[in-house]
């Protein structure tokens, strides 16, 4: 079952106020911590999940769901009624897509055949994708080649009068990323959709951790479109996922949409079902201020961003541990 946030009401898109260039100018008064304080995220880490959507001190707009065959359909739905409206003002739909969470395309697919929802008017353009230690694609078929992936399940089994023509499927390369940088700042983005990762990053936006190079929140808000090291937490909690811990095949590098694209969009929907290495995220980016320790942080920042989690990404040990004493 859907639980909404009692705390922060959805907004009422037709009086959203037209969004800045910058962020970090939607809010006039944002506290930016460098990091994230050990005492107060422990106590965010201990309100049980059940209270997660109406408790006081949210400062995210949250939505709980029970499982992930529960948030694939409601993935779906929601971009399939944006691309709906657009479609019947005769408007292109304008969309940032991520590799992942996976539970959705089949639901996606499904809405589109049974509806016959024209694709032929969305424009795609695809968050992030991983690069070896050279900065190069992967092979095909490499488990983390997002263009291999998402050729076979998210425009794969459309029916093919339906499907996005190939010049609107924007994919990001080393060798397209100035491109692609262009076409996304031609019109207004209507939505993206996303995921997150353990440290908070929407896209590949990691948490910057070089021991010389330091950003601040603002950086981090207008950073646009690069190429990166993966961070070491990103490649073992890649590793774990995958590959038996085997972090040797993990992809070492990426490149990603900065925060500036993706906040830039008119809707903002992030999704999780991935359970234990996204709990600690969630409850930081529904309790902290922004802060550059936890990207998604800055998801409040923006007039109509909703964070959905399952309930087992909702779950965290220290709250089912109370006897637990770590100070």
């Amino acid at each position: 079952m859907l639980r909404f946030s009692n705390k922060v009401k959805l907004a009422n898109h037709a009086k959203r106020k037209p969004q800045t260039t910058n962020p970090l100018e939607r809010k006039t008064c944002l506290a930016s911590p460098s990091y994230v304080d050990p005492r107060e995220l422990c106590r965010w880490c201990a309100i049980p999940a059940a209270n997660l959507a109406s408790h006081p001190e949210l400062r995210a707009r949250y939505r709980q769901v029970a499982d992930s065959k529960e948030m694939g359909v409601l993935m779906a739905k929601e971009l399939v009624e944006v691309i709906e409206e657009n479609n019947n003002q005769g408007r292109a739909t304008r969309a940032i897509i991520p590799c992942g969470p996976t539970c959705w395309y089949e639901a996606f697919r499904s809405l589109v055949n049974t509806k016959s929802v024209s694709l032929q008017r969305l424009h795609v353009f695809h968050m992030d994708e991983c690069l070896d230690w050279q900065g190069k694609p992967l092979p095909a078929g490499h488990p983390y080649n997002f263009k291999s992936f998402m050729e076979r399940y998210f425009y794969g089994g459309i029916r093919p009068e339906l499907v996005v023509p190939e010049a609107q499927r924007h994919w990001l390369f080393p060798t397209t990323m100035e491109q692609v940088r262009s076409a996304i700042t031609e019109a207004p983005v209507d939505i993206t959709v996303g995921g997150w990762g353990q440290d908070g990053h929407v896209a590949y936006n990691q948490a910057r951790r070089h021991p010389f190079h330091h950003v601040t929140l603002e950086d981090v808000a207008m950073s646009t479109i690069r190429i990166q090291e993966n961070n070491i937490d990103t490649i073992i909690a890649l590793g774990q996922r995958t590959f038996g811990a085997a972090y040797q095949f993990v992809p070492p590098m990426s490149i990603t949409l900065g925060m500036r694209e993706c906040l830039s969009a008119k809707k903002v929907r992030v999704y999780s079902d991935t359970g234990a290495w996204k709990q600690t995220a969630l409850r930081v980016a529904l309790f902290s201020p922004p802060t550059p320790e936890y990207p998604m942080t800055l998801l409040q920042t923006h007039p109509d961003a909703i964070i959905t989690a399952t309930l087992e990404t909702a779950r965290h040990p220290i709250s089912e541990n109370p006897d637990w004493e770590l100070f």
